[in-house]
């Protein structure tokens, strides 16, 4: 306790003394737990209770027994909309205009949530709440996810208790680059034992739960639990995928439009509600050919097993709530951070590091592999045809500002505290208002201060009126959005908004023209008004302004890798050096040693023991399967394998074993044109083995998290030559990368990774 707050007294003695003992701090008697589920790249008619004739019973059970807003609304972006949630302020108001990698010198965009913008556990625990965070995360810079690294943006630095996930936009889901609490840690078990990462962030969830239990069958939780789910890669069991079979052989356009019939039916949309039209770049069904209609069929329902396999985990968490009573007094909200993704492209994605690297994604190669959709060996991503219905009714998707990049799920169930089971609200709701509303819930009032620091207001509204109220009035008349240059304003009906395409500057952002629409009568944005209401438009772009200004959203910036990105300072002053030891893990590609397009070579000091054709083990590796290199041992013989995205494979192996005794083994590339040169081994100076190197990564070896290991390897690695973790067997002492040159930036390329990894 701190000095001064003792509240007994002190004498010379025991017996002329009295002993104090501050009150513990507790919950008010019945406080309800909170789960909140964030989904990803979830679109608005793809849970089953929204629409879809995909498998999700337990989304369908928890609307069933309780109530679907079918008017919620988010930032059409992650770690935007997970800053709102959290915080219940706006995205550019705690810094969260953009995704953390994209960062840049404004208050607006500078991916640092303030210490003045608390988040929900910093509110709930000192209230005698638990809180814990499991899953997603994204809300960390890049450069802050090593085991070196300062901890204050960590989950546990923004006040939960615990936490277990994932800090990456995206996670390989047979082999993820974990974190737990304050440090980095190795996955459970291998996939060939039967390992899904959302298996496992159900298991950690359950455990929790009972962990609290057996301490005190009476304190509340708060629980973030954000699975990878459905974010690419759609990765699933593959009995779950195999269940689909057949599903999609109508295709996309009869998919939405009895999507529609059905959201029309259940009320989620009133009866005048047509389909947007149908993008001219993305192909009517009828129009492809077989092959295209087979793959594209596989890719769905790689996504649908997936989806349904997560809803089947939460159905896990949900029963165990039952088991320990919980169930009736938890405030369950299932939501999902944005609009359905459209970065599978045109014809779909295998490997989504193919794009970002220069290289063509085809129909023909997908067929060819077509049986390995949704396993460990591919980070698949459906066709832009099925992100459209996905978002069913609405135009566009994830990133722009459209209806189908902002108008997601939400289900809000409570048996306790909502009588009105299986009814749908209309009330508008925006990401920011549902902090507030959980706080109004459990009786928590926001701080005004945490750790010292003031707190701003919050900015969103309760809407906890809304849950016993069919009628209640929209939380909030205005709300704003701005993402990468597409502009909306919502004030009541109405809503202006601005497509502007990233990185393309004509017109210039001051010259786009405002589309006008009236939601009440038109919630698909089919007919623009502008033309016919100018003073309409005149006084939605004022406000738009005003709350631009408010909310920090200036300066406006359509270009992702503009030079505000280019001119942040390195976390670290880059070096021609690099040293690392034998236990470094999952170094992120941000701070590792960055060897694209550039001559480098790895050192390795080593001992062998007596049997030197029995030594193996990892000496350095990058990346996973998808995409990476990996410097090892096999067997006694030194081999070198660089995997360019899965499509492009270089293997240089030395012709014999080590024998016993101290070696300096090394491998010395020499670049020869871009992106290729030439690779050869050395044992003790020696040369032992060259090759060519003819297609070297352009601009990134992983997207999901999987960083540089030395000493052994996580997740899935980067060749099949082993399995993780493929500890050395030897002693290494160090392994030191050295490089010339500057470093290989490419910055449309490196923006174009980013956006796709939120």
């Amino acid at each position: 306790m701190e000095p001064g707050e003792f509240q007994g007294t002190i004498g010379r003695y025991h017996h002329e003394s009295m002993p104090w003992w501050p009150e513990a701090t507790r919950a008010a008697s019945g406080s309800p737990n909170v789960l909140l589920v964030v989904l990803d790249d979830v679109g608005f008619a793809q849970l089953g209770c929204f629409g879809s004739d995909l498998d999700t019973p337990t989304f369908d059970r928890l609307a069933a027994g309780g109530l679907r807003y079918a008017n919620f609304h988010t930032t059409a972006l992650c770690s935007p909309t997970r800053a709102c949630l959290l915080t219940g302020r706006n995205h550019h108001s705690v810094g969260m205009g953009r995704i953390v990698e994209l960062a840049t010198g404004f208050p607006g965009y500078d991916a640092r949530i303030p210490r003045s913008c608390g988040m929900l556990p910093q509110a709930l625990v000192p209230a005698g709440y638990a809180a814990w965070a499991i899953g997603k995360w994204h809300l960390t810079p890049e450069d802050e996810w090593h085991a070196g690294a300062p901890r204050d943006r960590w989950p546990l630095g923004r006040g939960f208790e615990r936490y277990y996930g994932f800090f990456d936009g995206e996670a390989h889901q047979f082999g993820p680059a974990l974190v737990e609490d304050n440090h980095l840690v190795t996955q459970p078990r291998p996939q060939e034992d039967g390992y899904h990462l959302t298996e496992d962030l159900a298991d950690h969830a359950i455990a929790w739960i009972n962990d609290l239990r057996a301490a005190d069958p009476d304190k509340p939780f708060f629980a973030w639990f954000c699975p990878g789910a459905c974010h690419s890669p759609h990765q699933a069991p593959a009995d779950w995928i195999e269940a689909y079979r057949g599903r999609f052989e109508e295709g996309w356009d009869v998919w939405r439009e009895a999507a529609l019939e059905r959201q029309k039916a259940d009320g989620l949309l009133p009866g005048h509600t047509v389909l947007s039209p149908r993008p001219t770049w993305v192909p009517a069904w009828a129009d492809l050919g077989e092959d295209e209609r087979r793959v594209y069929e596989r890719y769905m329902e790689a996504f649908a097993g997936y989806l349904s396999h997560t809803d089947a985990q939460v159905g896990r968490i949900v029963d165990a709530l039952a088991e320990t009573g919980d169930l009736d007094n938890t405030i369950i909200v299932v939501v999902s951070d944005n609009g359905a993704s459209s970065e599978g492209g045109a014809v779909g994605s295998l490997n989504d590091l193919r794009a970002w690297n220069g290289m063509d994604r085809t129909v023909a190669e997908a067929l060819d592999r077509i049986d390995d959709i949704g396993g460990p060996d591919i980070h698949n991503n459906y066709p832009w045809g099925w992100t459209v219905a996905g978002n069913t009714p609405f135009r566009r998707w994830k990133r722009e500002v459209h209806e189908g990049g902002v108008a997601d799920p939400m289900i809000v169930h409570w048996p306790a505290g909502i009588r009105a089971a299986g009814e749908v609200r209309h009330q508008y709701v925006h990401a920011i208002d549902l902090a507030p509303t959980l706080l109004a819930l459990v009786g928590v009032g926001s701080p005004a201060v945490i750790d010292g620091i003031e707190q701003r207001p919050l900015e969103g509204a309760s809407f906890a009126a809304s849950l016993t109220d069919a009628d209640a009035p929209d939380p909030r008349p205005t709300q704003y959005y701005e993402m990468f240059g597409c502009r909306a304003i919502r004030h009541e009906q109405w809503k202006a908004v601005v497509y502007h395409p990233i990185q393309v500057d004509h017109p210039p952002l001051e010259e786009d023209a405002w589309e006008l629409y009236d939601l009440e009568a038109d919630p698909s944005e089919t007919t623009d008004l502008a033309d016919r209401h100018p003073d309409v438009v005149a006084d939605l772009v004022t406000r738009w302004w005003d709350e631009a200004e408010r909310h920090h959203v200036l300066p406006l910036d359509n270009r992702p890798f503009s030079e505000f990105v280019l001119d942040r300072p390195p976390p670290v002053p880059p070096r021609q050096e690099y040293v690392y030891r034998p236990g470094t893990s999952m170094v992120p590609e941000a701070t590792a040693v960055n060897v694209r397009n550039r001559d480098h070579r790895i050192v390795a000091d080593i001992d062998v023991p007596t049997v030197g054709d029995r030594v193996e083990g990892v000496l350095l590796a990058q990346g996973s399967i998808l995409g990476g290199w990996s410097f090892h041992l096999l067997r006694g013989r030194l081999i070198y394998v660089h995997n360019n995205t899965g499509l492009h494979a270089a293997r240089i192996e030395a012709p014999a074993f080590l024998g016993p005794g101290p070696h300096q083994l090394a491998f010395q590339y020499v670049r020869t044109s871009d992106h290729a040169g030439e690779g050869a081994l050395f044992v003790d100076g020696v040369k032992w083995g060259h090759g060519t190197v003819p297609h070297f990564t352009m601009n990134r070896f992983s997207i999901t998290g999987n960083g540089l290991t030395c000493g052994r390897s996580e997740g899935e690695p980067p060749c099949k030559d082993y399995r993780s973790p493929f500890p050395f067997s030897g002693t290494l002492h160090r392994v030191t990368v050295e490089v010339d040159g500057e470093p290989w930036l490419d910055p449309e390329t490196e923006a174009d990774d980013a956006l796709r990894r939120q």
